[in-house]
C-alpha cells in the first residue's frame, strides 16, 4: 500500500489538509483502498489549526522515513523558516525516492529545501509574485493549476490541490480508479494541470487617460489597435510603447485578454449561447471564441461554464 504522510505545522489550514485526507485517507464502500494516510509534525502533540481548534498529532518526523508520498498541505505564515530538522527529513525522503507534493502555500516550504531550483512550480495566484521574488531560482508559473515533475509536484489554491491529488491517483492507479474516487467526492474526475487559475482580473486603471475604461465599454464593437490609438490621439507605435511601459503588454494582447475576461463573466452569469457571447465580446464567432478562450484559459467555454456557472 502506498503510504502518504502529510507534514503539518502550527497554525495548520484544515481545508488544505482535508483535501489530502479526502483523496488519500477516506475509506469508501466499493472503492479499493490503495493508500495509507498519516499526519506528522515536527513536535508531536497538540497542533493549532486555522479553524480555531487544536488537533492531536502523535507522529513526529520519523514518519517521513517510510512515506512514499510526503505532502505539505499549506505553510502559514509563508515566511516561516524551515527548521534544519524538517529540511533534513524532507531531503532524506526525496533522496530515497519519496514523492514530495505541496498544496497552495506549501510550496514555500519545499522551495526552502532547494529541490525546486531550476524547475517550474506554482502556487495560489495571490502568492505567485512573492514566491518569484523570494526564490528567483524557481520558475514560477502563476497561471496553472498544478505542476508535476514526478518526484516533486506543486499546486495552486486549495481547490487546485484537490485536482493535483486526483491527478496523482490517476497517475498511480489509472483513470478509472481516479474517476471512481472523484465520483464519490462529487468532483470533476480530471482537470489538466495546464488549465489557468481563475484569478480575478486586475482593477481598471486610468494610467492611459481613461482608454481602458473607454475600450472596456465597447468590446462588442470591432475595435482595433488603430481605434485605440485614435481615441488617445497618438500613433499606434506610441500607443504600443505606452502599453508596454505601463501594463507590460501590447494593445492587441490587452484587448484580446479583456474580451476573454468578459466572455468568462458572461459564461458564469448568463445562459447566452457561446455564439451570442462571441458577438457580445467582439470575437465574431463561436469558433473564434473557443480558439481564443482555450489559448488563454486552458479549457473550453463549455467546460468553464459547467465548472463555474453561478446559480
Amino acid at each position: 500500500m502506498h503510504r502518504v504522510v502529510a507534514l503539518v505545522r502550527p497554525v495548520q489550514s484544515t481545508f488544505e489538509l482535508g483535501c489530502a485526507a479526502e483523496v488519500f485517507g477516506t475509506v469508501r464502500d466499493g472503492v479499493p483502498q490503495h493508500y495509507g494516510f498519516q499526519v506528522c509534525t515536527e513536535t508531536p502533540g497538540s497542533v493549532p489549526t486555522s479553524a480555531g481548534y487544536a488537533m492531536s498529532v502523535p507522529l513526529g518526523l520519523s514518519a517521513l522515513a517510510a512515506a512514499d508520498t510526503v505532502l505539505i498541505p499549506g505553510w502559514a505564515p509563508v515566511e516561516a523558516p524551515l527548521s534544519a530538522r524538517v529540511r533534513r527529513a524532507l531531503l532524506r525522503a526525496h533522496a530515497r525516492g519519496a514523492r514530495l507534493v505541496t498544496i497552495c502555500s506549501g510550496v514555500f516550504a519545499l522551495a526552502r529545501t532547494g529541490l525546486l531550483d531550476g524547475r517550474s512550480a506554482t502556487t495560489h495566484w495571490a502568492r505567485a509574485e512573492q514566491l518569484r521574488r523570494e526564490f528567483p531560482a524557481v520558475r514560477v508559473e502563476p497561471d496553472v493549476l498544478y505542476v508535476d515533475h514526478g518526484d516533486v509536484a506543486t499546486s495552486a489554491g486549495a481547490g487546485a490541490g484537490m485536482d493535483l491529488c486526483l491527478h496523482l491517483v490517476r497517475k498511480d492507479h489509472g483513470a478509472a480508479h481516479a474517476a471512481l474516487v472523484a465520483r464519490h467526492m462529487v468532483m470533476p474526475p480530471h482537470r489538466e494541470g495546464g488549465q489557468a487559475q481563475y484569478a480575478p482580473p486586475p482593477p481598471p486603471g486610468d494610467a492611459l487617460g481613461g482608454l481602458l475604461e473607454w475600450a472596456g465599454a465597447r468590446l462588442g464593437t470591432p475595435l482595433s489597435v488603430d481605434d485605440l490609438a485614435a481615441h488617445l490621439g497618438v500613433s499606434p507605435r506610441t500607443l504600443a510603447r505606452r502599453f508596454d511601459d505601463r501594463l507590460g503588454t501590447s494593445p492587441g494582447a490587452w484587448l484580446l485578454s479583456r474580451r476573454v475576461a468578459e466572455a468568462r463573466t458572461l459564461l458564469e452569469e448568463t445562459d447566452l449561447p457561446v455564439e451570442a457571447i462571441a458577438g457580445r465580446v467582439g470575437l465574431g464567432s463561436a469558433v473564434n471564441l473557443r480558439r481564443r478562450f482555450r489559448a488563454q484559459v486552458g479549457t473550453t467555454p463549455g467546460a468553464y461554464r459547467r465548472a463555474f456557472r453561478v446559480s
